[in-house]
């Protein structure tokens, strides 16, 4: 016996299979969601955390092309940003002044 067996030489057909259909839900969600409330469930679902608000986009053409970064808190930042803001500067510049009046302020001491 050289040859290889096939294991399908009885089968007139080749077997048909098919998916099992799929069962109805017995209770519809209204009605598991109104029990859920009535009964004080908590849900499982994650709360949504609310949206800061998206600073206004600054495009200032300065020349500047070395990148600093630095952690902050978010007071400093917005206490930054809004300065800049009042002052109409790019953020560099701001950084620029404060270094500037540190700097007369400590060649005064």
């Amino acid at each position: 016996m050289t040859g290889r067996v096939n294991p399908f030489a009885n089968l007139s057909e080749p077997p048909v299979f098919t998916t099992k259909p799929k069962k109805e839900t017995p209770v519809a969600e209204e009605a598991i969601t109104r029990i859920a409330e009535d009964n004080n469930f908590p849900s499982r679902q994650a709360p949504k955390a609310p949206k800061e608000p998206r600073r206004k986009r600054r495009v200032y053409t300065t020349g500047r092309n070395r990148q600093f970064n630095i952690k902050a808190t978010s007071a400093t930042l917005d206490r930054f940003y809004k300065m800049a803001d009042e002052h109409r500067v790019p953020l560099c510049e701001l950084l620029e002044r404060a270094l500037d009046a540190l700097e007369s302020a400590g060649s005064a001491k």
